[in-house]
């Protein structure tokens, strides 16, 4: 049988004329299916020319007069006690969220017989250890088919109080108590049973220039005139973190330039620092490393947790993922990533 052609990241992005780090973006979303083989990433000739028909669908006449005829919806806006519980009440009117958005594990595409008669479960978030754990996974369990959704983490709470996710990803700062994930989790997933349990922890902070030009070291440093900020999108737990700390600090968000545009990915978070458009952002080490040119300062060690509904018919991929979590060849394959802290990996925090 003849070897399918495939491209590594550097290939595609000569081919599609954009960056690196675009191509890495566009993996993260979804939007491009894609392999590891050992440490580099590999896209298939025929998920490139699949991803460059959806390109041309989307930006058709057709679908851009479907696009606009389509209302804008409210979205989250903040941070607290208050925000979280409106949170809550706007959840059950907002629109359900689209098959679109799911990205399917590439390593079953090769059976398609076993993927549709698979159960889907639905895992929202972007970093890299869900596609560890969804490649255990795979392994151990025969009769579910993971997908991904690349939202951040209030969105992937919101979609579980919906019934729409069953594996939500979480780093939420609670600014008043200190507390991760566990305050915004117990008000927004009323009426629902659900288990909440560690995945890692991982340091946080402020990316900035290479050598630290504005001399940035804490968040009262975010007071400085006429800095520049790459920002992150509503919803996501680097937006949450950056918005608690403002308002612990008494910051006016105003007082950042840049402050109401928004990135999708830590990595393109980083990239704008790296490439100057930017003097600060905020997000993980790992970011920084993969992108380069640009300096972190670690001040947070955020809390990275899994919630899971305990709902008839998911006791079993439940049971599969602690045990996975709690298997010292998962915990050592995450400590090769400089930073992850696994001490707490597969502990369960908390149970409703």
């Amino acid at each position: 049988m003849t070897e399918e052609q495939s491209y590594t990241t550097e290939e595609i992005s000569k081919l599609l004329k954009i960056s690196k780090l675009t191509v890495y973006d566009l993996i993260k979303k979804g939007d491009l299916v894609a392999y590891r083989v050992g440490k580099q990433m590999r896209v298939d000739a025929t998920d490139l020319e699949a991803y460059k028909q959806r390109s041309k669908q989307l930006q058709s006449p057709a679908h851009r007069a479907a696009v606009d005829s389509v209302p804008p919806s409210e979205s989250y806006s903040g941070t607290g006690s208050d925000s979280t519980n409106h949170v809550v009440h706007s959840a059950a009117n907002a629109p359900p969220l689209s098959r679109g958005t799911f990205a399917a594990s590439t390593s079953m595409t090769g059976n398609t017989s076993s993927a549709h008669s698979a159960r889907h479960l639905v895992i929202t978030g972007q970093d890299i250890s869900l596609d560890i754990l969804m490649r255990y996974l795979e392994k151990q369990t025969r009769d579910i088919r993971p997908l991904r959704s690349f939202m951040g983490s209030l969105d992937g709470l919101i979609s579980m109080y919906r019934g729409e996710s069953d594996l939500v990803s979480t780093h939420l700062l609670d600014g008043d108590t200190g507390e991760y994930n566990l305050p915004y989790i117990r008000k927004i997933l009323i009426g629902w049973s659900y288990v909440v349990v560690n995945l890692l922890t991982r340091p946080a902070g402020l990316y900035v220039q290479r050598g630290n030009p504005s001399g940035l070291q804490n968040w009262t440093d975010l007071k400085q005139p006429e800095l520049r900020l790459a920002n992150r999108e509503k919803g996501s737990g680097a937006r949450v973190l950056l918005d608690e700390q403002l308002r612990l600090h008494g910051i006016a968000a105003s007082h950042l330039i840049g402050y109401d545009v928004e990135e999708t990915s830590h990595m393109g978070v980083a990239a704008k620092v790296s490439s100057g458009e930017a003097d600060v952002g905020i997000g993980t080490e790992k970011a920084a490393r993969l992108v380069g040119q640009v300096d972190f300062i670690p001040l947070v060690q955020e809390r990275y947790d899994l919630v899971m509904l305990k709902k008839q018919g998911n006791e079993a991929w439940i049971e599969s993922v602690l045990r996975i979590l709690q298997s010292p060849e998962f915990r050592q394959e995450l400590q090769s990533f400089e930073g992850y802290d696994v001490s707490r990996t597969g502990e369960i925090l908390y149970e409703a």
